[in-house]
């Protein structure tokens, strides 16, 4: 059981980073840049906040992913004897990070080149567009954590 307990705490606390992070952000810090800043500044600000919290979810998602395959198989023999419970978890994660690789991917360099181009009416766009996604990306998150937590009880 002691050598279950590294990966575990690995992944609870890069679970804690990813979605701890985006419930501050979505819940604390967002709303404290739209009452102390306008717009031009709360663009840069956001670009700046997500180039420093998306280096932390890579590294929570590398964490994430190699704890949870190292206690898969120490634990289960693999995916396919998984209770369901850990069949969900790795579904939710698996949608997490699609939409974070979105966000990264596609949306990120649009609101860059936005602010870049002193573009306020797209970077507004823009980010509207990866806020609703962060929110739903929060909600997967407390969602997955509801089930590992649960996991006694299904």
């Amino acid at each position: 059981m002691l050598a279950f307990a590294l990966p575990y705490t690995l992944h609870v606390l890069a679970a804690l980073v990813w979605v701890g992070g985006m419930f501050f952000a979505w819940l604390v810090l967002r709303p404290a840049t739209v009452a102390a800043l306008e717009g031009p500044a709360r663009l840069r600000l956001w670009v700046e906040v997500f180039r420093r919290f998306f280096g932390w979810v890579w590294l929570a998602v590398a964490i994430l992913a190699i704890s949870g395959i190292g206690m898969l198989h120490m634990r289960f023999s693999g995916f396919e004897t998984a209770p369901k419970y850990v069949q969900v978890m790795i579904g939710g994660g698996i949608a997490m990070f699609a939409l974070f690789l979105r966000v990264q991917a596609l949306l990120l360099p649009e609101l860059k080149a936005a602010v870049q181009a002193e573009d306020w009416a797209a970077g507004a766009a823009v980010l509207g567009r990866i806020r609703r996604m962060v929110g739903v990306n929060l909600l997967l998150g407390i969602a997955v954590v509801a089930v590992a937590s649960s996991r006694g009880m299904v």
